[in-house]
């Protein structure tokens, strides 16, 4: 297997199918956030829509959380007079079905239900408010930091990020980021790979791969990366600088770890299956199933 065959196989193996459990559970967690949020703020037009890595085309399998973000137009009041009041309410609105763990700007929702209390939905739902009417940039509440908002815009994000041309490289550096459990936000993290690979496109993935990791062994101080919604309004420094010895350290292992056992030392073991061979084999195995009769079940079940 070529070093390409093997890449391409990790981000097969990292692909959620969109009609398999975690995007089902996802969509109907999604549906009943919809329908809480439209109850509370019957009187508003709030804007819900995905956010993160969904949007972005970035989702894999080891790191899929969902942002949901829920904005309101400039003069509706309905939902709160101040960004901590629309934040407050709104978190309010989504505990009558589950437990909300309040974040820095979004809130994580978890599971009420006996049978699975607590249980991680990866779900965030961010409140804000739009600066100017009901598109465009916007404010969200920080509660905690310098600033108690922060100016941003999603879809100044997505659109760096699924215009970068690097989408693929950006998911298996999400995977390396979450499996050496660098604690950077993932847009922050997002925003660097993109700047490391300027220019790089239409490079091989092992290129791209092996270039960010030289990049940051060798630099001796943090790479200053940008908000492209609010390059001077949102100071990014403090985020990077608190992890760069690890990455460093984490980038310096790695690049070693290549050379002396492989990639296989960094993503693990793969299968040579190509996705043809694997939903043939998977087909194959459901058609030769034995069927088994539910004597429970009705007879149109």
């Amino acid at each position: 297997m070529t070093t390409q065959e093997y890449l391409d196989s990790v981000l097969l193996a990292q692909k959620l199918a969109d009609d398999g459990d975690e995007l089902k559970h996802l969509r109907q967690h999604r549906e009943e956030v919809d329908a809480l949020l439209l109850k509370a703020f019957e009187d508003s037009t709030p804007t819900i829509r995905y956010g993160g890595s969904k949007a972005k085309g970035t989702m894999i399998k080891d790191n899929y959380d969902l942002d949901v973000i829920c904005y309101f137009p400039r003069d509706d009041s309905d939902a709160g007079e101040s960004l901590e009041e629309i934040y407050n309410n709104v978190k309010k609105a989504l505990e009558e079905k589950y437990f909300v763990e309040p974040k820095t700007s979004a809130l994580r929702l978890r599971s009420k239900d006996a049978n699975g209390l607590h249980r991680d939905f990866h779900i965030d739902v961010v409140p804000g408010r739009y600066v100017d009417g009901d598109e465009g940039d916007c404010y969200i509440h920080q509660s905690n930091g310098d600033k108690s908002r922060l100016k941003t815009n999603l879809d100044v994000h997505i659109a760096h990020v699924r215009e970068s041309g690097v989408i693929e490289a950006i998911k298996l550096l999400k995977l390396w980021r979450v499996r050496k459990a660098i604690q950077i936000k993932q847009f922050v993290w997002e925003l660097l790979v993109i700047k490391l690979l300027e220019g790089m496109a239409d490079d091989s993935l092992e290129d791209q791969l092996v270039h960010v990791w030289e990049e940051l062994r060798d630099s001796v101080d943090p790479i200053a990366v940008e908000d492209p919604a609010n390059p001077s309004g949102n100071d990014l420094s403090g985020i990077l600088s608190a992890q760069w010895g690890w990455l460093k350290a984490s980038a310096d292992l790695t690049l070693s770890s290549i050379e002396n056992d492989g990639w296989e030392s960094v993503f693990g073991k793969q299968t040579t299956e190509n996705r043809s061979e694997r939903v043939n084999r998977l087909t194959q195995a459901a058609s030769s199933a034995a069927v088994i009769t539910k004597p429970w079940a009705d007879d149109g079940a």
